[in-house]
């Protein structure tokens, strides 16, 4: 997937999901090796498969810092994986 994070602070982007059943797929805040809170669910699509940034979606400053600083991830969860079964660091 992509994700493009802008200089407004704005998000978008998607990823596809193959290999399992992805649950849910959220932005986190988090450096590499760190869980952190959701900072923005993403959509699933009707293929089961994709998950999109909202529409409209924007980082805070201090969300944005921790972009710049490779501290943002993508994370997706399965039924097996609840807390995550594929991640993926956000480098800005």
């Amino acid at each position: 997937g992509t994700i493009t994070v802008k200089d407004d602070k704005s998000v978008s982007g998607s990823i596809k999901i193959t290999g399992f059943t992805a649950t849910a797929a959220h932005i986190h805040t988090g450096a590499a090796g760190k869980n952190g809170p959701v900072i923005i669910p993403l959509t699933k699509s009707s293929d089961g498969s994709t998950f999109s940034v909202p529409a409209g979606a924007k980082l805070t400053d201090a969300q944005y810092n921790e972009y710049k600083a490779g501290n943002l991830y993508v994370n997706a969860h399965s039924a097996a994986y609840k807390g995550g079964e594929v991640r993926g660091q956000l480098k800005p």
